[in-house]
């Protein structure tokens, strides 16, 4: 059972399966491969870090099924270093690396610096940049109080860029999905201890009712848990995931 109610994608920032949820995953397999067994989605964040060759993101699509796939994290090169300027070389490289994920490419994830405020004409610019080269789904994660505007949130959607709804929130808009919305992109790190603390029960019922109430808005709906660092992701999404299975199967659902 990897899937969840139609058009909603749960997963983890990363395919590590902790020790201590181990029994709750296939025993055969690598561990993306029993990963992929429960789950329809995987957010990729060493593409932040360092490139991948072409034939590691084809070895690791190959390794899924077919209805699965992965969010890939913009190297920090783009938009941590360059802060999004002078960027189309690098986007031209990016990109031809992690198209090799074939179909199974999902959005490209822009997480920006905290201390990138958002100006116009440099924004403008790398999104066509950025849409000459890729016409798929992107979500952008600002971390600065100047993206969270009613204009700036024009300026995404007329790029048919998503923004992500994140939590801890920066501002009260920073928790709510933004920009385009025909896609919605949840990233959860933690709270109240970034990427250490669990989401109790009450939170996960919480995304679940929003991402079901989304449904006449958004196509695909997606929610990433980041808290890794203790292995609370794996399981609150985990229960995530089996919330809106159950409400799937419910009768009048």
């Amino acid at each position: 059972m990897a899937g969840t109610a139609g058009g909603i994608r749960v997963g983890v920032a990363g395919w590590s399966i902790p020790k201590q949820h181990s029994d709750a995953f296939p025993e055969e397999g690598t561990h993306l491969e029993r990963y992929a067994q429960r789950f329809s989605a995987v957010e990729i964040n060493s593409s932040f870090y360092r490139p991948h060759r072409p034939q590691t993101y084809a070895r690791w699509a190959a390794a899924v099924p077919a209805d699965f796939r992965f969010a890939v994290k913009m190297p920090r090169e783009i938009t941590h270093r360059h802060k999004l300027v002078d960027t189309a070389e690098l986007l031209e490289r990016f990109m031809s690396e992690a198209s090799a994920l074939g179909e199974k490419l999902g959005p490209v994830l822009v997480q920006l610096p905290p201390s990138l405020r958002f100006v116009q004409a440099n924004v403008v610019a790398f999104m066509e940049t950025l849409r000459a080269r890729f016409d798929g789904a992107v979500v952008c994660e600002p971390r600065h109080e100047s993206w969270f505007t009613n204009d700036v949130d024009k300026t995404l959607a007329r790029y048919c860029i998503a923004r992500v709804a994140s939590d801890p929130a920066l501002v009260p808009r920073a928790a709510v999905p933004g920009g385009w919305m025909g896609l919605t992109y949840r990233r959860l790190h933690g709270s109240p201890e970034m990427y250490y603390s669990a989401y109790d029960a009450a939170t996960i019922a919480g995304t679940a009712k929003a991402m079901r109430t989304e449904a006449h808005e958004a196509g695909e709906r997606w929610c990433i848990f980041d808290n890794t660092a203790r292995g609370e992701a794996t399981a609150n999404a985990l229960s995530l995931r089996d919330q809106l299975h159950r409400h799937r199967k419910a009768p009048g659902a």
